[in-house]
């Protein structure tokens, strides 16, 4: 059933966000406790603000009301991806080169699962992130089918 609402709240969204000049980043739709979480992840360039995220908000809310896809009480939020936002698609991996990225993989690449660096380039299939390990700075090449998760990382060196 989550998938099916996900996919129904993101053709919800296209008209929203093309009218509106937005990124749909991100859509959950999941259970914390006995409360059900409708959450939409929008971003633009220089970033979105409250004001964005409430007349996203109504709009999809509108839309949400007329459709009735969720049997059940649920609460809807909308809100900027944030400082790690997640890198879904390919063009979010190509638009982050340059910037601070950690990637999960699916198996271990050189003994280990999770990289964190800068991204030096990615040709839609493979990622090379410059790492540190220890001192040692290191480029590491992964296959694009193997990353399970990628997001911007914050760097506080």
């Amino acid at each position: 059933m989550s998938e099916k609402v996900t996919e129904t709240v993101q053709q919800l969204m296209e008209p929203i966000v093309l009218e509106m000049n937005l990124e749909l980043v991100d859509i959950e739709y999941l259970k914390e406790g006995s409360s059900w979480f409708l959450r939409v992840y929008v971003d633009k360039d220089g970033g979105i603000d409250i004001e964005d995220c409430g007349v996203v908000s109504e709009k999809l809310s509108e839309k949400l009301d007329d459709l009735d896809p969720i049997p059940h009480n649920y609460f809807l939020e909308v809100s900027s991806p944030g400082a790690e936002r997640p890198l879904k698609k390919k063009e979010d991996i190509a638009r982050a080169i340059g910037k601070n990225i950690n990637v999960k993989t699916y198996e271990p690449i050189e003994g280990t699962k999770t990289f964190e660096g800068t991204l030096i380039s990615f040709d839609n299939e493979t990622l090379v992130i410059q790492v540190t390990i220890k001192t040692k700075k290191k480029e590491v090449s992964i296959p694009y089918e193997k990353v399970a998760k990628a997001r911007l990382a914050i760097s506080f060196s």
